[in-house]
């Protein structure tokens, strides 16, 4: 539609302009724009949710390795200083410096005290002089450790002996990790 003003200009309405609509969206536009929109937050939460769970199996693999390294360095730093149970009493066999009954290794510690590393109920557990102490949280199950002993029982006071500790451990998330140490006297096995 053209309309004149007053002083005979030509004006074209806002009506003709549109081709007689007044500026809306149509049904299927806003469609469109609804199905673009639910597709990129679509998107975007799929790959949010995946960061997430990343973010949550590095941290629980992370409290796995802190936990288990933690674990292998003290026994390994306790068992290295064991000594020899003359008696037999603490390892079960005379004149060893290691026993291993089931899923335990035993030892005389360099105070003279029996200790013994256990896996109890899917925990490490540490025994010494009539104190148990859980050294793995129960945010974590051990589900193998198996302790191999060589240098004793076939050469006795021949060769030094020898403490090898598999260990496998299950946290959150289904972190998992495996482990392998193998542990010497520190000091040399003389006969005595």
């Amino acid at each position: 539609m053209i309309m004149f003003n007053k002083g005979f200009t030509l004006i074209e309405n806002e009506h003709s302009k549109s081709g007689g609509r007044n500026g809306g969206f149509t049904l299927i536009e806003m469609l469109v724009a609804v199905s673009i929109f639910t597709l990129l937050v679509g998107a975007g939460s799929g790959v949010f949710i995946s960061v997430l769970k990343s973010q949550r199996y590095t941290l629980a693999m992370q409290e796995v390795l802190d936990q288990s390294s933690y674990l292998m360095e003290y026994m390994s730093r306790t068992a290295r200083m064991a000594q020899k149970d003359l008696t037999g009493v603490c390892t079960g066999s005379a004149k060893t410096n290691y026993g291993s009954a089931g899923q335990c290794l035993k030892f005389l510690n360099y105070k003279g005290e029996c200790q013994q590393f256990c896996l109890d109920g899917g925990r490490i557990k540490e025994i010494k002089s009539g104190n148990q102490n859980y050294l793995t949280s129960s945010n974590l199950q051990a589900l193998v450790f198996s302790i191999v002993l060589t240098g004793e029982e076939q050469y006795p006071d021949d060769r030094q002996p020898r403490v090898s500790l598999f260990l496998k451990i299950e946290g959150r998330e289904g972190a998992k990790i495996e482990l392998q140490t193998t542990i010497s006297q520190r000091n040399p096995d003389v006969r005595k």
